[in-house]
């Protein structure tokens, strides 16, 4: 089992910047990523970013230049720094594991989940 407590959701104005954490304990080991998702309301989970075993991190197209994700690996924490932040963004809501964080189908673990809220 792993688990994964998320922090530094919040409200921030349109243009400003917020940076998630994402703490993973447990058995980190038997996951190949890392990840972000939201869920906008009314509509199905999808993912924002994510991060490999070995540093590769992939990002959706809206984010891509402007979000950023590191990893600090002697406290298992994945970070998600958010720049230039737009109304439209994705908001990164649930931190994920597992064996393909692309897809919802891939993760197998999930954290509860913080909110992101950006007014124009």
């Amino acid at each position: 089992q792993v688990q994964l407590v998320e922090s530094g959701g919040g409200s921030v104005a349109a243009g400003g910047s917020l940076r998630l954490s994402c703490v993973a304990s447990g058995n980190t080991a038997s996951t190949l990523c890392m990840g972000w998702f939201r869920k906008p309301p009314g509509k199905a989970r999808e993912w924002v970013a994510q991060r490999l075993q070995g540093g590769t991190t992939l990002y959706n197209d809206p984010v891509k230049g402007r979000f950023t994700s590191s990893q600090d690996d002697v406290t298992n924490t994945m970070y998600l720094q958010m720049d230039r932040l737009k109304p439209e963004d994705p908001r990164p809501s649930s931190c994920a594991a597992g064996g393909n964080c692309l897809l919802v189908s891939g993760v197998r673990f999930w954290g509860p989940g913080t909110q992101v809220t950006v007014s124009s």
